[in-house]
């Protein structure tokens, strides 16, 4: 039998669109979009599948949109009583994952994601910064770089053993995607609107933190694979500290994929918009693992013959 673990995108990997076939086939998916609306006071459903572009990316939008359509990628998945060993989320999906894991519900995930991106946002415009993609360096060159630079520049993300996204003051970044170049690797500028990740966003860590510390998560039913430690849990006050540190602190994924690995999963099912996990785990992971992935209904109907179900 499969050891299936089960993963959420984050910002990213939004497209205008996401979402409609599953809004359109499901009254379950009509109703996490009528959560989503509740929760945030925004126009969920219109966003994600009208857009423009340019309105679903603002990460006070964003946040919400895309984990609504995580939720409703998870609720098919979970419809179809495959047994899911682990669950985990790429920054923002560790919220729609702690779902998947029974530490909270998906209406108390929306109200936190909507508040998580207005928080954002606001500090986003208070501290201007920049984040870019190092691609060919591995994470302790990339480290060793960042040190190098004045100001405030970190690794945000760890995505795979040679992708490191760099985040922080603008200038920083600058600094250190210069040094990338000199040594004859590529950095990708990521059309952002903050530095995720970095220490700009330390007022809305606290401020989100204070809103977490108000909510004790509930017993966990699968283990979490947490993206700020790289580690698996059950222990919901493990989960919880690890979500109050989230916003400033890296995104292990690469860690938390090989944690996976380490559970012996050999199957990885992406649940959210696009493909951008997929990606990164078929890089990490040996090629005998399955990697699939639910954005529609139709992804639903490859899972099943995929797992033989």
């Amino acid at each position: 039998m499969a050891v299936i673990a089960v993963v959420f995108p984050g910002q990213g990997s939004q497209y205008v669109g996401m979402g409609q076939a599953f809004f359109e086939a499901s009254a379950a998916a009509r109703d996490i979009f009528a959560a989503a609306e509740a929760a945030s006071g925004l126009d969920i459903p219109r966003l994600c599948f009208q857009g423009p572009m340019d309105e679903l990316t603002q990460t006070v939008n964003l946040q919400p949109a895309v984990v609504a359509v995580d939720l409703v990628c998870w609720q098919a998945i979970a419809d179809t009583g495959i047994q899911v060993a682990a669950v985990a989320g790429h920054s923002l999906g560790e919220y729609p994952a702690l779902v998947a894991a029974g530490a909270m519900n998906p209406r108390r995930c929306l109200e936190l994601v909507s508040l998580r991106g207005r928080l954002m946002d606001r500090d986003a415009r208070a501290n201007p910064g920049a984040m870019a993609a190092v691609m060919g360096l591995s994470p302790e060159e990339v480290e060793a770089i960042c040190a190098e630079v004045d100001g405030v520049v970190q690794p945000a993300n760890f995505n795979t053993p040679v992708q490191t996204v760099i985040t922080g003051e603008k200038e920083a970044v600058a600094a250190a995607a210069a040094l990338v170049k000199e040594r004859g690797k590529k950095v990708i500028p990521l059309k952002v609107s903050g530095a995720w990740h970095s220490p700009l966003m330390a007022a809305a860590g606290r401020d989100m933190a204070q809103a977490l510390a108000e909510l004790p998560l509930t017993p966990m039913n699968r283990t979490l694979v947490s993206n700020a430690t790289g580690q698996p849990t059950r222990r919901a006050p493990d989960a919880h500290q690890a979500i109050m540190d989230q916003l400033t602190s890296p995104v292990r994924w690469v860690q938390s994929v090989q944690a996976m690995l380490d559970m012996r999963v050999d199957t990885f099912i992406e649940a959210g918009p696009k493909t951008v996990l997929t990606g990164l785990i078929k890089k990490i992971a040996p090629r005998d693992v399955k990697v699939l992935s639910v954005e529609n209904p139709a992804g639903i109907d490859s899972l099943r013959e995929a797992l033989d179900i």
